[in-house]
């Protein structure tokens, strides 16, 4: 205990300014835990409310794609720039340094390569590795369509149950179902779907007609996935109109790392995301960075 006679009266209470309490500024987030909080606050800057995502998980499903043959020479150069990375436990444990600062958003479904039915899947990770890999959320997809669309939802929900008990988000990953529409319809049941099961952030795909609904009636964020290799100021424009429209950033891979000049590129993305700039202004600033590499 201390001694009392060195204890000096407490006199700044500040009677008069009570004390406020800050909304958290994630949609559909304020009523969570605050380590919850605090990890989606390392994912999205709370400055802009936007992420740019570095997707390298593509291995877990079909193999070394193009531009991740040497995630080491291909991709560490271009983490520096990313919010955060998506990735798999074998490749943040044998290749990213444990030094980054970057927030982690770990792979933990799976089961299933490109030679079989894709949407077999089940939760592939422990949630005791992901607390180990200090991980900031976890990403698991769901195949609504798809010919396992019940176990994929079923390991979503397990994932939210396990992650809240220890205060770790669950991202839902929507995927196409073979016999499904890629439209407004589609996209919202499917988003409305993951977050009603209490997923807290979701990444689907931009659609031309109608984005702006799936974003408005999904209660929780969503990201917008990159998906094919498209020309570099279509993917700019892509994105532009994706956050323009209501998404909370992209989570972006083959239009970054199969670039010809990815360091640029994720620079001229995070122009766009997180600075509202036009897609000309940012394809401008792809050209200008690519130049000068």
């Amino acid at each position: 205990m201390p001694d009392d006679d060195k204890i000096k009266e407490a006199k700044q209470f500040h009677t008069d300014t009570p004390q406020e309490t800050e909304g958290f500024f994630l949609k559909g987030s304020n009523s969570l835990d605050w380590g919850m909080k605090n990890r989606l606050a390392r994912i999205f800057n709370p400055e802009t409310g936007r992420t740019v995502m570095l997707a390298i998980d593509h291995g877990y499903f079909q193999g070394p794609t193009l531009g991740l043959e040497r995630v080491d020479i291909n991709i560490l150069p271009i983490v520096p720039y990313a919010d955060t990375l998506m990735l798999t436990r074998g490749i943040l444990r044998t290749v990213i340094p444990p030094s980054t600062s970057k927030s982690i958003v770990l792979r933990v479904s799976g089961g299933t390569s490109i030679l079989k039915e894709l949407s077999n899947e089940e939760i592939a990770v422990d949630i005791e590795d992901s607390i180990r890999l200090n991980a900031c959320a976890m990403a698991v997809q769901v195949f609504i369509g798809g010919e396992y669309e019940k176990e994929s939802i079923i390991n979503m929900t397990r994932m939210v149950d396990i992650g809240t008990r220890y205060g770790i988000p669950t991202l839902a990953v929507t995927a196409v179902g073979k016999d499904m529409a890629r439209d407004a319809r589609y996209f919202r049941l499917a988003t409305r779907i993951c977050a009603e099961l209490g997923a807290h952030y979701i990444k689907s795909y931009y659609i031309e007609e109608g984005f702006e609904t799936v974003a408005s009636s999904c209660p929780v964020p969503i990201v917008m996935a990159g998906g094919k290799k498209i020309p570099e100021f279509d993917a700019l424009a892509m994105a532009y109109r994706a956050v323009q429209e209501g998404a909370a950033g992209v989570d972006m891979g083959r239009n970054i790392f199969q670039s010809e000049a990815p360091v640029a590129m994720i620079q001229a993305v995070k122009a766009v995301v997180h600075q509202n700039e036009t897609p000309e202004k940012g394809f401008e600033l792809y050209n200008t960075l690519k130049n000068e590499g």
